[in-house]
């Protein structure tokens, strides 16, 4: 299967159109789509977005709480309630919706960033401050993980 991989910043003119970078295009037409899903993020000042992979993994979240709690509502409708389908033009070209780049702050450029399985959109320099911070803690993280064995 393919990944998400890398990150991009591209222009976003007026309307809201942006070329989705063709790596990405690539990952969501193995997965025989031409649309992103595109929701606000839960934990970041960006948009989550992918394919049919996302929607089934946000499904698979769903099934595991019990029908009609309040906690699977209430993330339903932070996970689709926000959500949109946007369509992948002749061009390679999506329209983010002015709801959309107004929830992370687009005026002329976006950074789209791969996740693996799944991708974010980002206003660059929030991107640039949320990936120095990750590194930071990337940093401290790798002082806890498992020390190669060394050979005999």
């Amino acid at each position: 299967m393919e990944e998400f991989v890398s990150s991009f910043t591209n222009k976003i003119d007026a309307k809201g159109r942006v070329s989705v970078p063709a790596s990405f295009r690539t990952v969501l037409a193995k997965e025989n789509s031409d649309e992103i899903f595109c929701h606000p993020a839960l934990d970041a000042a960006a948009l989550d977005a992918g394919g049919p992979r996302l929607v089934k993994h946000i499904r698979g979240l769903l099934e595991e709480l019990a029908p009609y709690s309040d906690e699977k509502d209430q993330l339903a409708t932070a996970l689709f309630g926000e959500s949109e389908y946007l369509k992948i033009d002749s061009d390679g070209r999506i329209v983010l919706p002015q709801r959309l780049r107004d929830v992370i702050g687009v005026t002329t450029q976006i950074t789209f960033v791969g996740l693996g399985d799944k991708f974010q959109i980002w206003e660059p320099q929030s991107f640039e401050a949320a990936r120095q911070e990750a590194r930071g803690k990337v940093r401290d993280l790798r002082k806890l993980l498992r020390k190669p064995r060394s050979e005999d």
